[in-house]
């Protein structure tokens, strides 16, 4: 059964890619991820398959992770120690009792957000609930597409926002190998799914001599750590994002932007209306 939940994992990374593609892309793509998604589908047993599409009609997001603590990632609620052995030893398929999503067990090695909660007085608003200052990189030096996401998972890691920043960055670097994340005006959006533990994280580097990014020259890179849950969110985010920079003013602010401080300012007035 573990084939099969593979299958499933990659199946839910390129419907969400697809989804992306259909909101934010040209649509060019969409006949080559239309046709990887049938062809993964045929792999799924009959059995399988027919819960996969009870659950897609309800929702995209199928298949959620069960993390260390027990819980299934699509909705926070604890599985039962009987059903989290069950998960664990993958001979059959496990739904949770709670969202109905089918889980799997979280890779031991994978990415996790460890971001601390912050104080409950600190209502945050905007771009704030899911980045900072200190996840802020006005001269991302980096002379490719592979250096610059580097360059981000590291400043996550360090800021203590996510662990493991060498997984995140292979995951992310996979996930622009099924469809690149370069959009135009020189914005790019790499971004790893499934990094549970805490809320969507959002870093933001800047190159102002440019970067190749799979034959298309990038500027600015927003790299994000998704949970399962908010994987709807992201795409409003994104939208938001490419919305707030497509404006050559914004572009411009950022361009100018020397120090941390001074670029996460430029970002929380650029967003201030299109990310509430």
């Amino acid at each position: 059964m573990k084939s099969q939940i593979n299958i499933l994992r990659q199946l839910q990374e390129l419907v969400l890619t697809r989804d992306e593609h259909h909101q934010t892309g040209d649509g060019s793509q969409m006949d080559k991820l239309n046709d990887s998604i049938a062809e993964l589908q045929q792999q799924l047993m009959p059995q399988v398959k027919g819960i996969y599409e009870r659950l897609y009609k309800k929702n995209h997001v199928v298949i959620a992770a069960m993390s260390a603590n027990g819980c299934c990632a699509g909705c926070g609620m604890q599985v039962p120690i009987a059903q989290a052995q069950q998960v664990k030893l993958a001979q059959h398929l496990v739904t949770c009792s709670s969202c109905g999503r089918i889980l799997f067990a979280a890779d031991d090695d994978a990415a996790m957000n460890v971001a601390e909660k912050g104080d409950r007085d600190d209502i945050k608003t905007g771009i704030s609930r899911f980045s900072a200052e200190s996840l802020m990189v006005p001269d991302l030096g980096a002379c490719s597409r592979d250096e610059a996401i580097a360059r981000l998972a590291a400043v996550m890691e360090e800021g203590h926002f996510i662990s493991n920043a060498e997984s995140l960055v292979t995951a992310a670097i996979d996930r622009e190998g099924v469809l690149s994340t370069a959009m135009g005006e020189g914005l790019a959006f790499p971004h790893v799914r499934g990094v549970e533990g805490g809320a969507l994280t959002l870093a933001m580097g800047v190159s102002k001599e440019g970067i190749d990014w799979d034959g298309t020259k990038v500027n600015m890179v927003f790299l994000s750590a998704i949970p399962v849950a908010v994987s709807a969110f992201y795409l409003r985010m994104m939208a938001g994002l490419a919305q707030s920079f497509n404006k050559a003013s914004n572009r411009e602010a950022a361009f100018s932007a020397t120090t941390p401080s001074s670029l996460w300012k430029t970002l929380v007035k650029a967003t201030r209306t299109t990310i509430k």
